[in-house]
C-alpha cells in the first residue's frame, strides 16, 4: 500500500491517543474507510472528537470488539497498544496485515530521513540533531515521530529536498518493513519486556531500523553498547559509529578525549567542543552529544553547525530537568526515566546526597543493578504508587540492616514528594527518576513530570 491506494480500503485504528487520531485524520483525508476504537470512554477525551465525524470516521469505544475485524484490511496500532490484545491476535490469525502512524508515513515521505531508536537517550539525541540540520540544512527540517507531533500530520507538506529527523520506539518498530535513509541504533538494554516479553524479542523489535536499508544507507552504532554493538553484522550500507574511545584505524565518527568531542571523518580528525561546552549533566549526555554529532556528520552537516546545535542546550523537559532550589535543596524532574537503567544514569549525574522518588508501574525489568547502587550517596528513597512494594521488598533482599538510607512509601508521586521534602537537607538533591511506567496513575510521563514541576512549585 501506498498514498495513492487508500481509497476505499477499510482501515481500523486501535487506540485514540495522539498518534492514532493523527493516522485517522490523514488515511480518512486519503480516501479510508476509518474505525476508530479505544478501550476508554469518549469522555475521557481531552481532544474535540467532532473533526473526524465530519470526515466519516467511525468511533467505537468502551471495548476492543473482535467484530470490529470483520471486512478490515488493514489494522494499526497506536504506540502502546500490546500485541497480546486479543484483537490484535484475532487480525494476525485472520492474516490481517499490521501497520502503524510510523510504517504509513514512511512509505508516504518525499524527502530523505533519519531514524533514531535506542533504550535511553532518543529524545535528547533527535533534539540535538534536530537542532544541528536546522542550522546546518539547507532546507525545512522536520523532527518528530515518537515525541512532538506525529510526522504523519505533516508528510503531504514535505518536500524533496527536506529532511527528517524521527524518534522511534520498539513499539513503532515492531511493525516497520522499512528502514530510514540513516539509522542510528543509541543503546539496547532491558526495556518494555511487559510488551515484547523477552530480551530477544525487544532485540528483534529495535533491529528493525536497520534490516531494510540498502547499500546506499547509513547505519550509526555505539561502540560502548554491547547491545547496539551486535547490530553491527546486520549493516548494509555504510557505518558510523561514537563512544567515548578511539577505535583503531580509520573510522567514520566520533570519540571523547582529553576533555574533547572529537569527529573523524575516515581520513582527517578534528576537534568539536569541549565538555563545558555541554550544558548537559552525566556522562551518559555526553553518550547524547556524541551520537548526535556522530547523526549529523552521517547527514553531511557541517561541524560548525553541530557545534552551534550544542551551545545553549540545556535539555529536554522532564529528563534532569531542574524544577527549583528551595532551602537549599535541589529538585530535579527525570519522569522520563521509566526503566532502572535510566535511574541508574541520573544517579551517576549527581555527587551530592540524593532523596529518590522511586515507584509507578513496573515493566517486568531487572533491578538488581539499581538496587546494588542505593547504598552510595543516597539520603531516602521514597516510594509510591504500583510498584512500591515490590521495589521495597528488593530493597530489603539486597541491602536489609546495612542500608545506608531510609524508606517511606507512600500511595501517590504527591504524598512522596512531601516524604521527599522533609527527609532532605540542604545541599541535597531530590531526584524523580521512578524507574517505572508512570500508568498507574497518569496518562504518560509527560503528564507525570508536569504534575511533579507543579506540585514541587508549591512546596514551601
Amino acid at each position: 500500500m501506498n498514498r495513492q491506494n487508500w481509497n476505499g480500503k477499510k482501515i481500523l485504528v486501535l487506540g485514540a491517543a495522539r498518534q492514532g487520531l493523527a493516522l485517522a485524520r490523514y488515511l480518512s483525508s486519503h480516501g479510508a474507510n476509518i474505525v476508530l476504537n479505544d478501550y476508554k470512554s469518549p469522555d475521557l477525551f481531552l481532544v474535540d472528537l467532532q473533526p473526524l465525524q465530519d470526515l466519516g470516521v467511525e468511533m467505537v469505544f468502551g471495548s476492543h470488539p473482535v467484530e470490529l475485524l470483520n471486512g478490515i484490511d488493514l489494522l494499526c496500532l497506536s504506540a502502546g497498544i500490546p500485541l497480546s490484545l486479543p484483537i490484535v491476535q484475532q487480525a494476525v490469525y485472520k492474516g490481517i496485515p499490521l501497520s502503524n502512524d510510523s510504517q504509513i508515513f514512511m512509505e508516504a515521505v518525499p524527502c530523505r530521513t533519519i531514524g533514531i531508536t535506542g533504550s535511553a537517550g532518543k529524545t535528547t539525541t533527535t533534539t540535538l540533531v534536530g537542532r544541528m540540520a536546522e542550522v546546518g540544512h539547507p532546507a525545512k527540517v522536520w523532527v518528530g515521530g515518537n515525541i512532538g507531533l506525529p510526522l504523519i500530520t505533516f508528510v503531504d507538506q514535505m518536500q524533496p529536498e527536506d529532511l527528517v529527523v524521527m524518534e522511534l520506539s520498539s513499539f513503532q518498530l515492531d511493525q516497520m518493513t522499512i528502514s530510514p535513509d540513516i539509522a542510528a541504533v543509541l543503546n539496547i538494554t532491558p526495556n518494555h519486556l511487559d510488551r515484547h516479553g523477552t530480551m530477544q524479542a525487544y532485540i528483534e523489535a529495535k533491529s528493525q531500523i536497520l534490516l531494510h536499508q540498502s547499500a546506499s544507507n547509513v547505519a550509526v552504532l555505539n561502540r560502548d553498547d554491547p547491545g547496539a554493538w551486535s547490530l553491527a553484522g546486520s549493516v548494509v550500507g555504510s557505518l558510523v559509529t561514537f563512544g567515548f574511545n578511539r577505535p583503531q584505524g580509520e573510522y567514520h565518527g566520533t570519540s571523547f578525549d582529553q576533555g574533547w568531542v572529537w569527529l573523524s571523518t575516515g581520513i582527517n580528525e578534528e576537534q568539536l567542543m569541549p565538555r563545558e561546552m555541554i550544558m548537559l549533566k552525566g556522562d551518559h549526555n555526553v553518550s547524547n552529544v556524541l551520537a548526535a554529532c556522530a547523526i549529523a556528520h552521517a547527514a553531511g552537516i557541517t561541524a560548525e553547525a553541530m557545534v552551534n546545535g550544542v551551545a545553549g542546550f540545556s535539555g529536554v523537559p522532564h529528563r534532569l530537568e531542574l524544577v527549583r532550589i528551595l532551602h537549599g535543596v535541589a529538585w530535579y524532574n527525570d519522569s522520563i526515566a521509566t526503566a532502572p537503567e535510566r535511574t541508574m544514569a541520573a544517579l551517576r549525574s549527581f555527587q551530592e546526597p540524593v532523596v529518590l522518588l522511586l515507584g509507578g508501574r513496573d515493566k517486568n525489568l531487572p533491578w538488581d543493578e539499581l538496587v546494588s547502587m542505593t547504598n552510595q550517596g543516597i539520603r531516602h528513597i521514597a516510594l509510591f504508587g504500583e510498584a512500591a512494594q515490590m521495589i521495597r521488598s528488593k530493597l530489603q533482599a539486597a541491602n536489609g540492616s546495612s542500608a545506608t538510607y531510609s524508606v517511606s512509601i507512600s500511595s501517590t508521586l504527591q504524598e512522596a514528594i512531601h516524604a521527599a521534602q522533609a527527609a532532605a537537607r540542604p545541599g541535597d538533591i531530590v531526584l524523580l527518576s521512578p524507574g517505572c511506567t508512570s500508568f498507574d496513575a497518569f496518562k504518560d510521563f509527560e503528564e507525570r513530570g508536569e504534575k511533579f514541576r507543579q506540585w514541587v512549585n508549591r512546596l514551601t
